[in-house]
Parts: structure tokens; C-alpha cells; sequence
């Protein structure tokens, strides 16, 4: 694994994230609970979760103390990261049970992109060229 690698700190909800995410993108879900790691505060809670594929995310439920995911000025952009079919079907998926927030569509220079926020609150910019 290579570049930058989001690592997201939820409320509860690493395990149903990553697993929506590997619907989404595919690739190798991994999961590690906090008893796995000897911890048994909450030993079904996810001390560390990685996906592995085309897009890569690791992915934990806080721990007491620890703050979860709020999102403002950000978004992870997929340009280009894929075939277009692919980018457009990745857009879809996020959408459900998020919200668009700019439809995936060609612009004034020709490209195509868009904005969607999934139902964890992460923005995805997502598009390709020609």
C-alpha cells in the first residue's frame, strides 16, 4: 500500500461502513475487534478495520474519549480512478442512503464529475474525463 490512506474514526459504526464501502469499491475487507486485540471494554467493537482494493480506507469505532467523524472542508476525490462506467456505478452506490450534492454530469471543459455525500458523512468527489 502506497500514498495516503483516509482512516476513519466513527461512532459505532466501522463494521457497517466498511462493509458498505467494500460493496461499493469491492476489494478485501479485514477486521480486528477490540477483544481481538485483548481489549474487552467493548470486545465487539472494531479496534481496526482495513479495505483493500481500487480504494483503500482503514476505519475504527472510537474509543471513550476519542473523537468520531465530522467532515467540513473536506472530500476525498476518485477523478480518474477507474473507467467511467465504473466511477458512475461507484456515484449511484454512494448516493443511497446519502445525499447528491452536485449530480454527476458533464461540465463547461468537458470533464464529468460530482458530489455526493454518503450516509456516514463523508463527501466523495467522483469523476473522469472526456
Amino acid at each position: 500500500m502506497t500514498g495516503l490512506t483516509p482512516y476513519l474514526f466513527l461512532d459505532g459504526t466501522a463494521r457497517e461502513a466498511l462493509t458498505f464501502y467494500q460493496g461499493v469499491f469491492g476489494g478485501e475487507l479485514v477486521l480486528h475487534t477490540y477483544a481481538d486485540f485483548g481489549r474487552d471494554t467493548r470486545p465487539d467493537a472494531i479496534a481496526h478495520g482495513m479495505l483493500n482494493g481500487p480504494v483503500d480506507l482503514f476505519a475504527t469505532d472510537a474509543d471513550e474519549g476519542d473523537a468520531s467523524l465530522r467532515v467540513d472542508g473536506l472530500l476525498f476525490a476518485l477523478l480518474g480512478t477507474a473507467e467511467p462506467a465504473v466511477l458512475e456505478e461507484w456515484f449511484a452506490d454512494l448516493a443511497e442512503g446519502g445525499e447528491i450534492l452536485d449530480p454527476l454530469q458533464v461540465r463547461p471543459w468537458g470533464d464529468h464529475d460530482g458530489q455526493v455525500r454518503d450516509r456516514f458523512g463523508v463527501t466523495w468527489l467522483i469523476g473522469y474525463q472526456g
